[in-house]
């Protein structure tokens, strides 16, 4: 569908004066295009007849047809990229993450329109994803839905989870990577951290789904909560999660919302911390994304002795994030989603066979 030109996006809200205001905007741009804009899913479908657009943009609450079942239907006759936008409401967590186990790329909180400078913001975040899922979004084929086995256990091998505290980011594509990475997790996996850039609202509704699909408990991070082997936390989306050892515990602790590298909670942020916390038994795994957040923090991860590992090229939905972790020499091991759980598993068994008295974690 890449062609020369403009990008070709439609636009489909019930609300008249966003349609207008975001039109407005992503205009001034010049490299997009707003060829239309529908009020609901049945005059949508008559525009993307007529305008073959490049990228769709949809309101997940839609009068009349359903904006889900509409979904369901372009992914099957019209599969371009599509980003859907959310009022913030709580509710809607669950129907956000149904959307993008569909096939939506992305989830976006939609502005109040009231604020002429939250509609500009909101335009230039869109823009940006516009871009990037019309340039680099690729549809990568599913892993299945149920796991036909989990990695070997820890305790199998004469490991000990207890000793490593696992670190993980993510963004565009990565609730689809990380639902595959964790069903392929052993039910004692060492304790693990999560950032994925989600909005606030949906980060629960986000951490119930995994854990249906995951031998691990996932749920979304508490303050000062004691990491565990078999445990799995998703980072809330509005603050910047880091871990801190507390004796022999490592325990989760929000800081602020002051965005780094774009993003608040951000993946450096948290890597940079399981530096001090866990040292070179520390696991950093960068997943899908746009954008750069995670690279540097996963190059000082790897230079403080922690392990290192990233979503392949192959199997990104947009090799971003991890491209630049690579380029920076920051990783050492990569592959599929569902292969890294074995591939930290191998990588522990041998690094013990080097060192077999590395075992205990750095004191703070």
């Amino acid at each position: 569908m890449r062609h020369n030109g403009p990008i070709r996006v439609l636009l489909i809200d019930d609300s008249q004066v966003l349609r207008e205001r975001l039109s407005e905007a992503l205009h001034a741009g010049k490299s997009i295009v707003v060829v239309g804009a529908a009020r609901d899913a049945v005059e949508g479908r008559e525009l993307v007849i007529r305008h073959r657009p490049d990228v769709i943009v949809l309101d997940l609450e839609l009068p009349g047809v359903d904006a889900l079942e509409f979904l369901g239907k372009l992914r099957e006759s019209y599969p371009v990229p599509v980003l859907m936008c959310s009022d913030s409401r709580q509710r809607n967590g669950p129907r956000a993450i149904q959307a993008i186990e569909i096939g939506a790329l992305d989830v976006l909180l939609k502005p109040g329109i009231r604020s002429r400078s939250a509609v500009g913001a909101f335009s230039e975040e869109l823009a940006e994803k516009i871009r990037v899922a019309h340039t680099e979004a690729r549809p990568v084929a599913k892993a299945p839905v149920q796991p036909d086995g989990a990695a070997p256990s820890f305790r199998e091998t004469g490991l000990d989870p207890g000793n490593y505290l696992v670190v993980v980011g993510a963004s565009t594509g990565g609730t689809e990577a990380l639902r595959a990475m964790l069903s392929k997790t052993p039910v004692d996996f060492p304790a693990t951290a999560i950032v994925q850039h989600m909005p606030a609202d949906f980060t629960g509704s986000f951490a119930d789904r995994l854990d249906g699909y995951s031998p691990m408990h996932v749920s979304e991070a508490g303050e000062n909560q004691i990491l565990e082997a078999g445990h799995a936390v998703i980072a809330r989306g509005d603050t910047h999660l880091i871990v801190r050892r507390r004796g022999a515990t490592w325990r989760t602790l929000y800081t602020d919302r002051r965005p780094v590298n774009r993003h608040c909670p951000s993946v450096d942020v948290l890597f940079d911390s399981a530096i001090k916390a866990a040292g070179p038994l520390a696991i950093g795994i960068l997943l899908t994304g746009m954008g750069c957040d995670g690279g540097h923090g996963l190059l000082r991860l790897r230079q403080a002795g922690a392990l290192t590992l990233a979503q392949d090229r192959e199997s990104c939905v947009v090799y971003g994030m991890p491209k630049v972790a690579a380029n920076l020499g920051a990783v050492q091991y990569t592959g599929r989603p569902e292969e890294l759980p074995e591939l930290v598993l191998r990588a522990l068994r041998s690094r013990r066979e080097k060192t077999p008295h590395a075992s205990t974690a750095p004191a703070t």
